[in-house]
């Protein structure tokens, strides 16, 4: 009887209302909390970065309370300005938290370099399909004297002759030096420095 008279005097009343008081109070400061330190319905739209270059990505993400992430540089793309975004993660759009990292691949600022294959003496035919597979372009065509016709004698790039390991950059064009076939093998020798040109 003492228990029960207990919990329903004033004194016991008082002290239940206040710990419920105490405890709402706490649950709402711990919601605030949570709220703030989780950005909680605090979204941002991702801007839109490719084909823009870093310093204005940066002034973008910075507007929106975001942070650029890690960079991956890719080979370069002549879709796009050099040092410029090419992709992004997330997308365009998307709706992310305050401070989230936004990654990004950068378009390289010039071709990566190709090792030229030793083409000589292979046929003209087999030196265009290498070199086109690998990324390079064919330029002029110069015939010399030779027994062996459209055999690959040499290879040029800007008037220069390439030499053994020599590396260019993806897509430079590449002129062929090749045999016109006219002369018999006893005869090559002799007429080694004699050039026509022929129209590419």
């Amino acid at each position: 009887m003492k228990l029960l008279k207990f919990l329903f005097s004033k004194t016991f009343l008082k002290q239940l209302g206040l710990a419920i008081i105490v405890f709402l109070v706490l649950l709402f400061a711990f919601s605030k909390w949570l709220s703030s330190t989780t950005n909680h319905d605090d979204f941002r739209d991702v801007p839109n970065l490719v084909g823009k270059k870093m310093d204005i990505v940066k002034k973008l993400l910075a507007e929106r309370d975001l942070v650029l992430g890690e960079i991956e540089y890719k080979d370069y793309n002549p879709k796009y300005p050099k040092d410029a975004v090419v992709e992004q993660n997330p997308k365009a759009d998307a709706k992310v938290k305050a401070r989230r990292k936004i990654y990004l691949t950068v378009n390289k600022s010039e071709y990566r370099l190709i090792k030229v294959p030793n083409l000589i003496n292979k046929t003209k035919r087999q030196a265009v399909s290498t070199l086109k597979a690998i990324g390079f372009k064919i330029g002029k065509t110069t015939f010399k004297p030779h027994f062996a016709e459209n055999s690959v004698l040499g290879l040029q790039h800007n008037e220069k002759k390439i030499k053994k390991n020599d590396k260019l950059p993806y897509t430079s064009t590449i002129d062929l030096i090749l045999g016109d076939g006219k002369l018999s093998y006893s005869q090559n020798n002799t007429n080694e420095n004699s050039v026509t040109t022929d129209t590419p």
